[in-house]
């Protein structure tokens, strides 16, 4: 296989039609594994089969890609820097954009070599290359080169050739094409300035940074909305909410959420203001946060109770993030009223909504009443038994209803609460209580598809492991929620058939 490989490629650039040829060259790289491969091209000419990507032949053009994506992939890249650069420039290039993919998948696995990435920093013209192709029409194209340029701010030298180099205009070049490469390059800071404080700081002096944040209050609306994203992605490092706090940012969006009162186009970028302090919560603290930035909490709670689903659908996004710690459970129940009116609202939607927000209002009630056996303590868990009682005056039987209904997302959406709730000894208690559930619970009939079947396994598997199962449900119940952990979620019962000797 290995001589037959060198064969071809020795060949194959000289043939007028070379498809039958490239079929067998790619029935053998494929067929022998990536190190033996490696071992076996090392040191043989590529020039004849990148030259073959110069043709208007779509199948030929295929071939290579799939034959080139395989061979270089078992090259070291160091091997490929001193000895491919110049095929791969040619590849950043071309017209066709899975040959702009294949090359800068390359220049990606070069800018993560320490000794390889030094080759193409002494000499830029590839990453020129690279940047331009962040301009390109098709995404797919960008977004490897935004990766193969994010791998550089691993190291100084090459947050030098970026920020420090004659590259840094070609950046800012290719961000004035249009607003949509500009939120690209915008991406690759993003992407850049969450590594370390030092390459945040490369970001910042560039100016990048500061233009970002100025888009937070720019005129068009839709251009304000995907700063946000582009912020809330930044907040997501230490260093980046560090910085964006010493900017200030964190009380202009907290203003932006309290002027959208009177924006009338407030809608289209009022969900992004709400996920970034949402975010922020869960990576900080949701007391600090909310005590901090009320106009956030008030915000969530007015949503919550919005007639308009996608703000409503934010809200309860929003409130299963805060409530899955104890701190943000905490935080929750001192605003009192205020959240006991947003339960009997998620109670609503859990049973009237559109499928998909019932879904996104299961998971969230799912997460506020999750609580882990280490957490327990007597006040948090008559916590989570008054807020499951403030759903329903009969809250197991509602969401037990959910099963019978024709959508396989709501019944498991249902189970995982029941599951939320199955460590919990005041949940256990109202199961049992509860005539025919336990029944509910251990049979197999009521799983119409394997998510169903696996959400009803993971809800046995709570109980069974909790230690206070066995007590409140009982020796014959727990034995039987044994046997359906032990036999797994997909046993089967066999009918036996017994045939009586002379029957016809």
């Amino acid at each position: 296989m290995a001589a037959s490989i060198g064969s071809l490629l020795s060949e194959i650039s000289g043939l007028e039609d070379p498809i039958e040829e490239l079929q067998n060259l790619k029935t053998a790289v494929l067929a022998i594994p990536l190190n033996l491969l490696g071992e076996t091209v090392s040191g043989l000419r590529l020039e004849g089969l990148f030259s073959l990507l110069n043709t208007n032949d779509r199948e030929q053009t295929e071939l290579c890609v799939v034959i080139l994506g395989r061979i270089l992939q078992a090259l070291d890249p160091l091997y490929l820097a001193q000895n491919c650069r110049n095929e791969l420039q040619g590849g950043l290039n071309h017209s066709d954009d899975s040959v702009k993919i294949l090359a800068m998948s390359q220049v990606g696995r070069i800018a993560k070599h320490s000794e390889a990435v030094t080759e193409i920093l002494n000499n830029q013209s590839v990453l020129k290359d690279v940047i331009h192709c962040i301009g390109v029409e098709k995404i797919s194209v960008a977004k490897e080169a935004i990766g193969a340029l994010s791998k550089l701010a691993h190291t100084k030298a090459g947050l030098d050739a970026l920020f420090q180099s004659n590259l840094l205009k070609d950046l800012k070049d290719v961000m004035a094409t249009n607003d949509v490469i500009r939120y690209r390059v915008y991406e690759l800071v993003v992407d850049v300035s969450s590594v370390s404080p030092i390459s945040l700081g490369y970001c910042a002096n560039s100016g990048f940074i500061s233009q970002l944040l100025g888009e937070l209050t720019g005129d068009d609306i839709l251009v304000r909305a995907t700063a946000i994203e582009m912020v809330t992605t930044l907040a997501h490092s230490q260093h980046g909410r560090l910085y964006l706090a010493q900017q200030g940012i964190m009380d202009k969006i907290s203003n932006m959420i309290i002027g959208a009162e009177s924006d009338p186009f407030s809608s289209l970028y009022l969900p992004g203001l709400v996920k970034f302090f949402g975010n922020l919560a869960i990576m900080d603290s949701p007391q600090q946060v909310c005590e901090c930035y009320p106009a956030f909490l008030q915000k969530v709670f007015e949503m919550a109770l919005d007639q308009d689903p996608v703000m409503t659908g934010v809200a309860l996004d929003t409130l299963g993030v805060l409530g899955s710690t104890v701190e943000g459970k905490q935080v929750l129940q001192k605003t009192g009223e205020k959240f006991q009116s947003v339960l009997k609202r998620m109670s609503q939607l859990a049973r009237n909504a559109a499928t998909e927000l019932r879904v996104r209002c299961l998971e969230a009630i799912t997460l506020l009443l999750t609580l882990p056996a280490e957490q327990q303590t007597e006040d948090l868990l008559g916590l989570m038994e008054s807020w499951f009682g403030a759903l329903s005056s009969q809250p197991i039987e509602m969401f037990r209803g959910f099963s019978t209904q024709p959508f396989p997302e709501l019944h498991c959406g249902a189970l995982r609460i029941f599951t939320a709730i199955a460590c919990q000894p005041w949940g256990q208690k109202l199961m049992v209580a509860t005539p025919g559930f336990v029944e509910f619970i251990v049979d197999r009939s009521t799983g119409p598809n394997k998510e169903s079947k696996d959400a009803k396994f993971e809800l046995v598997k709570a109980l069974v492991n909790s230690t206070s199962t066995a007590e409140i449900f009982g020796n014959q119940h727990y034995l039987s929620l044994r046997a359906y952990m032990r036999e797994g979620p997909y046993y089967i019962t066999a009918v036996s058939t017994v045939t009586v000797e002379g029957a016809d």
